[in-house]
């Protein structure tokens, strides 16, 4: 071949990779118009949206910006939280036309993994700000409190090698390692012996940081007790609320070492992040202390403001500014938490949340009353918060690794999509169903951050939201599912909202799947796999090796009725709660409610690809790619004890379940047919064998109840329904 001939084939060549890089610019535009309504124009323009250039594909604010100023100068870089793209605006045409010709289909290394950016033109950029939420009434942040030389010395006097736990009541719990002075916080029932005060009494070294609080009055006595936990990056602790009868008003929580994102939940829904950096102090009064849960969510960045101020585009934000983010790596935090031991009982303002006056502990040895159904939308709202999000967050992993197999007829829905479709998962859970089909465009959403996070681990694009506000454009989606998610809604009203808000995604033309769990869990003389495990693992003849207990747990075979598209005439609600209080479930027994909670048994001490089912059967480790969607979700070091929902506790959590219709909420039915509860919560390595107990708030419906529902949807006729193995299913189509 001569050099002429050569050259006319790197030519050939080039137009090859200009036209495959044309149509994945296409592409790119075209899923931002559809899911996000952002129009690009060919015209040249000052401002490009970058795709794959956001927080949401783990692109830090830095990283981006530095491969924008190589072509130019930067005006403004916006970068929307969670979102998977950037607006950039340069100070000239020049410019935005280099970076567009020079950046388009180049790979951006962020950290470890690479994402390609494919630019185009947009004639403006408007973002709306999400309302600031102020701090929680009595919680204080003060930055800089002890300096770096006193930050050293604290860290060092904390002797981690030390083997003799009756001094320190040092514990290596499952996220996070941990040390008591002065009393120990024992959780086995999330509280303090007052009688038994430990040897080591609060460390010498924090005394001057001590008395600086009192003479600050951000204290007015000496507390006497010392959490210190250390977190590793990727750890965290669940929400929760320290104990009231256990501790004064003021706790003072003093971060050392790595910056991390705290998560504060008000129980009307509220959540305020609080970023806390290193050497900072946070005071937590009254109503923080008492009424907001706190938490911090396991994972391994963070979005925070960015805070250099070299360029326009590296500016302090205002309060409450969410646009002018970046992505901060985790690192190892140790946090001081500093507490006063409560000699009487609690007599705060807020009995609700206080087990002095009434309230459920958040983890009490004994089984805790129950809570009754919800009379109001607060009400509603409290309940779901309580008994279904922070359960799903506090369980996710485990949840998780019982969630990995698709049932059939979901496949089977997704299989029949067009090529090209765009589906939105709303409750996706784990994502189980999100690459179930690579012809179509598939998003997902949940409640849950950690779920969506393991979403993003999986590669999968989905991010937090609730079903009853989807942040998707009216008419975009061609379908839709929802699989065991509206049954953790707690009143019809709520019920019939997440109904609508599945209509209004749907194009016209468009059709939803829906699950939700069926009140007759025997029907037409079949028993569900759900009832059916219960005599396995009572008789044994069953080998359980044969089978996953997802295998046993999830819809197989086929559906008992199809295609009974009319409303059932004369329909009743049965099995009504009859004294206002919820009752607990005995998990694989038929049902005499239609409003229970429903038992799970969150196994610890298992490898990541070993964690146990309900069933207590192994599964595989999987392998799963790893692509990050960043969350904000929470909860203190003050407090490791578990989050409401857990056995005895019930306070706050909600988040919508879409992966568990046929259900086995995963507990295990005791020989005497009721369930096992433990009172115990995260245990040390040495206690791993003990089984945490929490708790899901279920609806489950009676034949005919969803299609009932469903005829109160304006725009919408139930194509077909059916009874999927313990299910009552529908496919609607929209007018």
């Amino acid at each position: 071949m001569d050099a002429s001939e050569e050259n006319n084939v790197k030519a050939v060549r080039r137009s090859k990779e200009e036209k495959k890089l044309l149509r994945k610019q296409i592409k790119a535009s075209h899923t931002l118009l559809k899911h996000e309504g952002i129009h690009t124009t060919p015209q040249l323009t000052r401002s490009l949206v970058v795709a794959n250039g956001g927080l949401g594909n783990s692109v830090s604010r830095e990283e981006l910006s530095a491969a924008l100023k190589e072509t130019g100068e930067v005006e403004s870089l916006l970068m929307p939280p969670h979102k998977p793209y950037a607006f950039v605006t340069y100070s000239c045409e020049e410019s935005a036309l280099k970076a567009y010709t020079h950046l388009n289909g180049q790979k951006l290394q962020c950290g470890e993994s690479s994402v390609m950016l494919y630019l185009a033109y947009v004639n403006s950029v408007t973002y709306e700000e999400e309302a600031s939420v102020p701090l929680p009434e009595g919680l204080v942040l003060l930055e800089d409190f002890v300096s770096p030389e006193e930050e050293a010395l604290l860290l060092a006097a904390v002797d981690w090698s030390s083997t003799n736990e009756d001094v320190t009541a040092q514990k290596a719990l499952k996220h996070r390692r941990v040390k008591h002075y002065g009393f120990e916080f024992r959780y086995d029932n999330n509280n303090v012996d007052k009688d038994k005060p430990l040897p080591a009494g609060i460390p010498a070294e924090c005394l001057p940081v001590l008395e600086r609080c009192l003479r600050n009055g951000q204290i007015n006595v000496m507390p006497d007790q010392l959490t210190v936990n250390q977190y590793e990056s990727g750890q965290g602790i669940p929400p929760h609320v320290d104990t009231h009868s256990a501790f004064e008003d003021t706790i003072l929580s003093l971060s050392l070492g790595a910056k991390t994102v705290m998560e504060f939940r008000h129980p009307d829904g509220r959540v305020v992040a609080v970023v806390l950096p290193g050497r900072s102090l946070l005071v937590m009064k009254s109503e923080s202390r008492y009424l907001w849960t706190h938490g911090i969510t396991p994972r391994k960045f963070d979005m925070v403001p960015a805070c250099e101020q070299q360029s326009p585009d590296h500016v302090t934000p205002e309060p409450g500014t969410r646009s002018n983010l970046t992505l901060s790596k985790r690192g190892t935090r140790t946090s001081f938490t500093f507490r006063k031991i409560r000699p009487e009982p609690c007599r705060c303002a807020f009995p609700s949340a206080c087990d002095s006056q009434g309230a459920p502990s958040t983890l009490s040895p004994s089984t805790p009353s129950p809570p009754a159904l919800p009379c109001c939308h607060a009400d509603a709202a409290r309940l779901e918060e309580e008994y279904v999000h922070r359960v799903y967050d506090a369980i996710a992993s485990h949840f998780s690794s019982t969630r990995h197999s698709p049932w059939p007829r979901v496949c089977h829905f997704l299989s029949s999509l067009p090529p090209g479709s765009v589906l939105a998962d709303v409750g996706c859970g784990n994502g189980k169903y999100l690459g179930v089909n690579p012809e179509m465009i598939a998003v997902g959403c949940d409640r849950s951050s950690a779920l969506v996070q393991i979403c993003a681990e999986r590669g999968f694009h989905a991010f937090v939201s609730d079903a009853l506000n989807v942040p998707l454009r009216t008419a975009s989606c061609d379908a839709c599912i929802s699989i065991a998610v509206i049954h953790h809604f707690s009143t019809e009203e709520r019920r019939l909202a997440a109904m609508r808000e599945l209509v209004r995604l749907l194009k016209p033309g468009g059709h939803a799947l829906i699950y939700v769990w069926a009140f007759e869990q025997e029907y037409n003389k079949q028993r569900s796999k759900y009832l059916k495990d219960h005599n396995k693992e009572h008789n044994g003849k069953e080998n359980l090796t044969k089978s996953t207990s997802e295998d046993r747990r999830e819809p197989h075979g086929k559906s008992a009725i199809q295609n009974s598209g009319h409303l059932e005439e004369g329909y009743e609600p049965v099995g009504k709660v009859t004294d206002g209080k919820l009752s607990v479930h005995t998990n694989r027994t038929a049902f005499n409610t239609q409003d229970l909670l429903v038992p799970w048994h969150l196994k610890e001490g298992k490898k990541p690809g070993e964690e146990e089912s309900g069933d207590g059967v192994k599964r595989n480790k999987r392998k799963e790619k790893s692509k990050k969607v960043l969350t904000n979700q929470t909860r203190t070091d003050s407090n490791p004890g578990l989050s409401p929902g857990f056995d005895a506790s019930m306070s706050p959590g909600l988040r919508l379940d879409t992966d568990d219709a046929t259900h086995s909420p995963g507990s295990k039915p005791s020989p005497s047919g009721t369930t096992q509860t433990s009172s115990s919560h995260l245990k040390s390595e040495s206690e791993s064998h003990l089984t945490a107990v929490f708790h899901r708030y279920y609806h489950v419906f009676h034949q005919g109840e969803l299609e009932q529902l469903c005829s109160q949807v304006d725009g919408v006729k139930v194509q077909s329904s059916y009874h999927d193995q313990g299910n009552w299913c529908v496919i609607l189509e929209k007018d």
